[in-house]
């Protein structure tokens, strides 16, 4: 008997573009994106000749290759660009281990402004969106740059333009602004202005600046920081909470409880980034031992994988988990700490 490896099946298959579609719009610049197809399947040889794509290689490659062209051809149906960006994602969406169209994400628009239109851009990002749809509090916890702030705002004015809600409250931690906010020049609210900062970049991406200030002046669209939300009951509103990793376990439940009725709540933080003093413990990570299986409440994981902005805050991000995972490993436990005992 031969111990030689068993050999991968061959095979070729031909894909026929509709003459609806360039083939330009399909290849992108300098044919950029079969470019990317062939570095994410170099097992597959891609050849294109006028309106057919031609592949031969490794079955379950070709198969792979085939249904990566046709879920960026369902995208292109739908008038959106294609982007190597975009590319990747759906490549690895499609080789994970669930089963869902790459498309249907992609193209799942949440709000249009100035000829931009803002949508999910991985699978998780999805979930994320379909989760604030789906329950009155939310729980969006990440790392930096994964959307859950701008996708939470983006949730908001589309429900503020719907006319499902009458106001929109952002709102933030000022960590910082307990022993430096006196030293500051200005006012009160020039203080605290560069704590606020993401949330109006964000809301000026989505909403004309020449309207932010007269929504701001009518109340329609609250900025401000956590401090003010205490003893308040907020109706007919989508509150949202960045940067919750840095409030602490009494500040989680005054602003939790503040939910009045027709409100959606989306609570957005990274809980490897805690700012608070020494020995205080984060509320984003102890409000998930609390609530966690409490109905209408959802918690939303995004990682490395979601980070949409540059590629390299993807690696960044991985490297420095890899990092603190090596320094928790090494570092011994508090003088006189013990094993705490099971109950």
């Amino acid at each position: 008997m031969s111990d030689a490896p068993a050999v991968a099946p061959v095979s070729t298959a031909t894909i026929t573009i509709p003459s609806s579609i360039p083939m330009a719009m399909l290849l992108g610049p300098a044919d950029g994106i079969m470019r990317t197809v062939e570095s994410l399947v170099p097992a597959v040889d891609i050849h294109v000749r006028g309106n057919e794509i031609t592949l031969h290689g490794p079955a379950s490659d070709v198969g792979l290759v085939d249904q990566l062209v046709a879920e960026l051809l369902i995208v292109l149906r739908t008038g959106q660009g294609l982007t190597v960006d975009a590319v990747e994602r759906a490549f690895h969406m499609l080789h994970g281990t669930e089963a869902v169209s790459p498309a249907e994400v992609l193209t799942a628009n949440i709000l249009s402004n100035r000829g931009r239109t803002i949508r999910p851009k991985t699978l998780n990002q999805k979930r994320y969106v379909d989760a604030i749809d789906e329950h009155t509090i939310v729980f969006g916890i990440g790392p930096a740059g994964t959307g859950k702030t701008y996708l939470a705002v983006a949730k908001a004015v589309q429900a503020l333009q719907s006319k499902q809600i009458n106001r929109i409250i952002l709102t933030r931690p000022a960590v910082e602004a307990g022993e430096r906010l006196g030293f500051l020049p200005g006012t009160l609210s020039e203080k605290i202005d560069p704590y606020l900062r993401p949330l109006y970049d964000a809301l000026h991406d989505m909403i004309e600046p020449d309207k932010i200030p007269r929504l701001m002046t009518s109340g329609v669209i609250e900025v401000a920081p956590l401090a003010y939300m205490r003893g308040r009951t907020l109706n007919d509103a989508f509150i949202i909470l960045d940067e919750a990793q840095n409030t602490t376990p009494e500040q989680m439940k005054m602003f939790l409880t503040r939910l009045g009725f027709n409100s959606t709540m989306v609570v957005t933080g990274d809980v490897t980034q805690v700012d608070l003093p020494g020995g205080v413990r984060s509320g984003l990570a102890i409000v998930q031992e609390i609530l966690t299986g409490v109905d209408d409440i959802a918690f939303c994981r995004l990682y490395s994988q979601d980070v949409v902005r540059h590629r390299l805050v993807g690696r960044i991000v991985d490297a420095y988990g890899r990092w603190d995972a090596q320094q928790q490993a090494h570092e011994p436990p508090p003088r006189g700490s013990r094993p705490r005992e099971r109950r």
